[in-house]
């Protein structure tokens, strides 16, 4: 008798009900009385998640998965995911919710950058490679969204009306192939319903294609919070997440059991399963670790690089401008040409990267000292005040960044559960990922020096869902602890003098059950009274302009679609008068997914450079300067 049937058989009925819901976020359920680990499940498709979300240990950030796609090289897709597969053993994870291969159907699907293409093949054929990297370490991949999740909007609700000649050539098309080919241990479940049914419960696709015409012999996960009936326990899902069970609770697989049509044996199966999921990972064997730490390793570092130059696509290059030769003064200009967007918002950029190269720090880092790089916003894109630049924070004993301490309750008092040292200000908790403490009731205070470079009047902002105080040298300076402030953004100005370290105290608490909970410090340093003036006077003094275009996890995230394919703010007048102002202007195009180029024909260049990762400003200057091509 193989070990699973041996297992299957000294199950009792609620032990087996037990492992078809997770335990809590992450991690599912274990049966200690016969020694079956639980696994943890890791996001996401461009860097790994740790438990404790942005308060774990640091991650590398790949390119985005329209980049990936953008390569046309299952290869060197295959060196990226294999950094992931290292990545995830470093926050003792064992499955990789990922890759994400659902159609571009749409140029503004909220979640098109974390998806690989248009065309079903490549996309499959990435996936492969994406899926092969990460197993031949040992670590199951996650393919996702299983069916037809290829829009934002009302997704939790909306159903995807598909033929059946459709559904197969374009959305399943991916899966069959990847599966096909490599075999993902795991696939994820999408939101959706399909022709009027949710797709966790669709026994089309997952029980008489997936598991039945394509024999497929992994584990079906739903999405976090994807079930929503009585019919979940019935169909072809193997495991609800997140835990405990909702719609496979022991109460619910019980009644499904009695009334029909589950059996014991569709439970077996599903037990069986996840048995062989453990077995792949070699848990059954070995003991899980627990513990998470950050490696930033130089091999990875160079992937990443690799990856990231390569995803890049000129566009147009009038005159051979690129690669740039016999120049002697650059002017970069754009929002996050300094302050680099390297991805989407949502589940897959809940981490922080080990470090991050933007545009101007990698033109800068490779012209050296014999070219002149300035530098210009030109203009604003931000929805709510960016968090302030990490090298602004310090604590008492000189270290970049400011204490952070949670505690249980919500009167900051008591030992701290959980304490570090960080810069990073803009925390979201989703479910039971805040560390150490009661997730119904606890309180954070994170405090410090803040050390401004200008001196001048400054923006403060305090945003978030919670209740928080933002004290400023020694004073209230914002008060967001009004229940009508609840994902509000209050802003006050203070002035400040360059140079100088002030005193600033960030206090939150919360009370009450919620599977979200915020909190976001914003500044502005002073702004020149005409930011978009600047920027062309910097362009008409230099020999190239650099004009990075982009969109950010405001404007292109998870949970939304964007209203239109325009690039936000003034970006376009942005670059129509600079191109005026200087015939050599090359736009950088900082997204992704798709937008529209009302002054393509106005500029001498355009690369599309993707979210490109933590390398993007490295892999961008190996371009535009001929290093790669």
């Amino acid at each position: 008798m193989s070990k699973i049937k041996d297992l299957l058989a000294q199950m009792t009925l609620e032990e087996k009900i037990s492992m078809l819901a997770g335990f809590e976020l992450w991690f599912s359920t274990g049966v200690p009385r016969l020694n079956i680990p639980a696994f943890r499940m890791a996001d996401g498709p461009n860097g790994v998640r740790g438990i404790w979300s942005e308060m774990s240990p640091t991650s590398a950030a790949t390119p985005v998965g329209i980049a990936l796609g953008a390569t046309w090289n299952p290869d060197l897709v295959e060196k990226v995911s294999n950094v992931l597969a290292d990545e995830v053993k470093d926050k003792a994870g064992h499955i990789l919710l990922a890759p994400t291969v659902n159609i571009h159907r749409t140029p503004i699907a909220g979640r098109n950058f974390e998806c690989f293409a248009e065309d079903p093949y490549l996309s499959g054929m990435i996936a492969s490679s994406y899926i092969k990297g990460l197993q031949e370490k040992g670590i199951g991949a996650c393919i996702k969204h299983f069916i037809a999740n290829d829009q934002e909007f009302e997704r939790n609700s909306m159903s995807s009306e598909v033929d059946e000649r459709t559904l197969r050539e374009i959305y399943l098309e991916p899966f069959r192939i990847a599966i096909r080919n490599s075999n993902p241990w795991a696939v994820m479940s999408s939101y959706n319903r399909v022709n009027g049914v949710y797709a966790c419960e669709y026994d089309h696709t997952l029980l008489e294609i997936l598991k039945g015409e394509w024999n497929y012999d992994g584990i079906v996960i739903s999405d976090w919070y994807g079930t929503y009936d009585l019919n979940v326990p019935n169909g072809g899902l193997d495991i609800e997440m997140p835990g405990p069970g909702r719609w496979m609770s022991e109460e619910v697989v019980k009644r499904a059991l009695d009334e029909g049509p589950l059996t014991e044996e569709g439970i077996n199966n599903k037990v069986s399963r996840l048995l062989g999921f453990l077995e792949k990972t070699g848990l059954l064997d070995t003991p899980p670790h627990k513990n998470e730490v950050a490696n930033n390793n130089p091999k990875h570092r160079k992937v990443l690089r690799e990856a990231a130059g390569e995803a890049i696509v000129l566009l147009k290059n009038k005159k051979d401008l690129l690669p740039l030769k016999k120049v002697k003064r650059i002017a970069v200009i754009g929002p996050h040409a300094e302050r680099a967007s390297i991805f989407g918002g949502g589940s897959s950029s809940g981490f922080r990267p080990h470090y991050v190269v933007s545009p101007l720090e990698g033109i800068k880092n490779r012209a050296g000292k014999n070219i002149k790089v300035d530098y210009a916003p030109g203009c604003h894109i931000f929805k709510t005040l960016p968090t302030p630049a990490p090298e602004l924070f310090s604590n008492a004993e000189g270290r970049l960044g400011l204490n952070l301490s949670l505690f249980n309750g919500t009167e900051f008092s008591g030992p701290a559960a959980f304490t570090d040292v960080t810069p990073f200000v803009d925390h979201g908790w989703f479910y039971v990922s805040v560390p150490n403490v009661n997730q119904d009731s606890f309180s954070m205070i994170q405090e410090g020096l803040f050390t401004p470079n200008e001196s001048g009047t400054h923006k403060f902002s305090l945003s978030g869902v919670g209740w928080s105080k933002l004290y400023f040298n020694g004073k209230l300076l914002i008060d967001h602890s009004n229940d009508t402030d609840m994902g509000r953004e209050i802003i006050k100005e203070v002035k400040l003098e360059g140079g100088k370290a002030y005193p600033i105290r960030i206090e939150f608490y919360w009370k009450g059950s919620s599977i979200w909970r915020s909190v976001k410090l914003g500044h502005l340093p002073p702004q020149s009274e005409d930011l978009l003036d600047d920027a062309i006077k910097l362009a008409k003094k230099a020999d190239v302009v650099i004009v990075v275009g982009s969109l950010n996890a405001e404007w292109e995230a998870e949970g939304f679609d964007r209203v239109d394919m325009k690039l936000p703010g003034q970006q376009n007048e942005l670059i129509k008068r600079v191109a005026k102002a200087n015939k050599n202007t090359v736009v950088v195009v900082n997204t992704g997914s798709a937008v529209e180029m009302p002054w393509a024909d106005q500029v001498a260049g355009i690369v599309q450079l993707w979210l490109n990762g933590q390398e993007m400003g490295n892999a961008l200057a190996d371009v535009l300067f001929g290093d790669v091509t």
